[in-house]
């Protein structure tokens, strides 16, 4: 009998993992699809809140940069097309790592021409407060 009982335990503690992981990974795509949502219209202070203030940012050129220079990148970009897909999330207890494809074809906030390919990383933290931020995010060049 207590072989059963803790059979049972051990079960509904697997459960209620999966639940959490699930309800985990449609958060963190949510933000990623929010995020390129806000990116595409140039809403910076949209994306301000998902980013800690230690985010760091590798691009596809390989500059590093932090959230102001990012957030700064996000204003005025004129955009054909910005969009993100192939999002797949895995979660890792309070961390979660998502990647994905993005497309891009405008002009970027700095006026720098995009036509191009990419794909990227970003790293979530679930922080004391019990929000997450984006801590670190990392884009390479791609075919399509």
């Amino acid at each position: 009998m207590k072989f059963l009982f803790g059979l049972l335990t051990l079960l509904a503690v697997a459960l209620a993992f999966a639940a959490n992981s699930s309800n985990t990974e449609k958060t963190i795509s949510d933000l990623e699809y929010k995020w390129a949502e806000a990116q595409k219209l140039g809403h910076a202070e949209v994306v301000a809140p998902m980013l800690a203030d230690a985010f760091v940012n590798t691009d596809a050129d390989g500059e590093t940069y932090g959230k102001s220079h990012l957030l700064s990148n996000l204003k005025g970009g004129k955009w054909e097309l910005n969009a993100i897909s192939s999002v797949k999330v895995t979660v890792y207890g309070s961390t979660a790592i998502a990647t994905g494809s993005w497309a891009g074809k405008g002009i970027d906030g700095d006026g720098t021409p995009i036509d191009r390919h990419e794909r990227w990383t970003d790293t979530w933290i679930k922080m004391a407060s019990g929000h997450w931020q984006c801590v670190a995010s990392q884009q390479t060049s791609s075919k399509q």
